[in-house]
Order: structure tokens, then C-alpha cells, then sequence
């Protein structure tokens, strides 16, 4: 089997590693010769964009495409723009693609409980760019997936490791509540979708139980047995536009399908299970 993923974040390196271990054939873009030899030690074909499209050539014998590139400001997709050529000459080949997409497709429903056959809400500016790059995705009539991710936590990214740095914060929305997955089953979740492709299908990648931010950033101090960051109400709380735009989006997202339809069990079916297991391994 051989994995070809555009961008190589948090979620693609993780999969990518695991797969690795099972024989998997990876490679993926990269745009320094720096990040290419980092690729390459950890058993990953790079493949140097510096510019250039990318070509058949480059993605070879890939039956598996992985997409983790945001669309541009304008709503474009920047992989489209450069590979979407390469991608459409191997389409017999090609499996199963998969877009990592975002829960804020489904925009804004007041803290009411959705899922992936809900209307959408108000959208966001970033929402609107997602619902338009997954619309092109559609079109290339490639065997497409969308993985449309809450809050992702793990090793290295979490209230655990914001606590030790300083940066936590507890801010306090009334009524606000984010949902959120851990790193290892997003993973469960790709690869019982390999395993299981079914064109077309969107899948909403959270956990059990959606939850408010302060409460979260609370457990994780009791974890450490330190104090907690002071509350700090949100209308008043010294926030990035970036931070602040997340809080205009309050929803509860039921995760059904990736159960029902891939059979995924989640190891860590809320914050509290993922956060204890972090703590508890000491590499948080």
C-alpha cells in the first residue's frame, strides 16, 4: 500500500509512522531541502516542491492521497491548484483520498446537538472556505473522504503541556461548549476508512463528549495537582480574532457514524480519558 500526503502536520506525521510500521510506502510534499532529509530519516519519500507542480512522477505508485492543506483566503485549494492534474491522470489508480477538513463546515447551532446531515449553521469566514474546498474535492470525482476534525489534542498539544508552559488559559463563555479528539483515534479513524472506503461520505471526527474549554484546562490541573489559570470571562478576556471567532461557534456534534459505519471504538471517548492517559504516560 503506498500513502501519498500533501502537507505533513501533526495528524498526517502520526499516521504516516504508523503505517510505516505495518509497510506502508509514504512519501509527501515539503518545500525546504531541510524538511526533505528530516522526511527521509524517518523512512518518508519527500517530495521537494520548491514551486513546481507536482507531476505523476512525483506521486508514483500512491493508491492512498492524503490532503492536510488548508484552502487559500480566496476559498481555493492550493493541492488542486498544483497536483489536481497529476491526481486526475491517476484516477484508476487511486483508492481512496482523503480530506482533513474541519468541524466548522456546519457553522454555528447554539450548543444544539448536529451531525453530518444537518444543515449548516451561520459560518464563519473559515467555514465558508472549508465548505467551498470540500466542494472541489467533490468535483474532481475522486474517490473522496472528508474528515471533518474537532479540537485535536495528544502528545505535545494539550492543556497538560499549556499548563507546564504558562500558556493556559480559562476563559468563560456562557453555554459555550467545544468538541475535541484525540490524535491516536483520528488515526483509528483514517485507517478503518482505508480499509472501508466508501466515496463521497463526510464523517464528523470527534469524541463523546463535547464539553466547555474551562472545564477541561481544570482537569488537567488537577492531573498535575497544581491551580488552575483564574477565570477570565470572554467579553472581557484579551483574545486574538483568531481565538475569538472560535467562540462564535456553539454546537454539540454526535460522532454515530464513525462507530456505525466504520466500526471505530474509540480509545478515548472524552478529555478526561485522553488527558489521564497523557498524564499517566509522562509524555504529554
Amino acid at each position: 500500500m503506498n500513502l501519498f500526503c500533501f502537507g505533513l502536520g501533526y495528524c498526517a506525521d502520526y499516521l504516516s509512522a504508523k503505517l510505516i510500521k505495518q509497510g506502508w510506502q509514504v512519501s509527501a510534499t515539503c518545500r525546504t531541502s531541510e524538511k526533505a532529509a528530516v522526511l527521509e530519516a524517518s523512512g518518508i519519500r519527500p517530495v521537494l516542491l520548491s514551486g513546481k507542480k507536482v507531476t505523476v512522477t512525483d506521486l508514483g505508485k500512491a493508491d492512498h492521497i492524503l490532503i492536510s492543506v488548508p484552502p487559500e483566503q480566496d476559498g481555493s485549494d492550493p493541492v488542486l491548484n498544483f497536483a489536481g492534474a497529476a491526481l486526475a491522470a491517476l484516477q484508476d489508480q487511486i483508492k481512496w483520498v482523503g480530506y482533513l477538513s474541519t468541524t466548522g463546515v456546519y457553522g454555528d447551532h447554539q450548543g444544539a446537538w448536529i451531525d453530518e446531515e444537518t444543515p449548516a449553521g451561520l459560518l464563519s469566514e473559515r467555514g465558508q472556505r472549508r465548505v467551498a474546498a470540500e466542494a472541489q474535492w467533490a468535483a474532481t470525482g475522486l474517490p473522496m473522504h472528508y474528515f471533518r476534525l474537532a479540537g485535536i489534542y495528544g502528545p505535545g498539544r494539550n492543556s497538560l503541556r499549556a499548563l507546564q508552559n504558562g500558556t493556559a488559559r480559562r476563559v468563560v463563555k456562557q453555554g459555550q461548549v467545544f468538541s475535541r479528539i484525540h490524535l491516536a483515534d483520528i488515526t483509528r479513524i483514517l485507517e478503518a476508512s482505508m480499509a472501508n472506503p466508501n466515496a463521497g461520505r463526510a464523517y464528523s471526527v470527534c469524541d463523546d463528549t463535547p464539553a466547555p474549554p474551562q472545564d477541561v484546562v481544570t482537569y488537567a490541573a488537577e492531573l498535575m495537582g497544581v491551580s488552575p489559570p483564574a477565570l477570565q470571562d470572554f467579553a472581557t478576556a484579551e483574545l486574538s480574532p483568531m481565538a475569538r471567532s472560535f467562540y462564535g461557534e456553539n454546537k454539540r456534534i454526535r460522532n454515530n457514524r464513525i462507530k456505525e459505519e466504520l466500526g471505530v471504538s474509540l480509545e478515548y471517548p472524552d478529555y478526561r480519558a485522553g488527558l489521564s492517559a497523557l498524564w499517566e504516560s509522562g509524555t504529554y
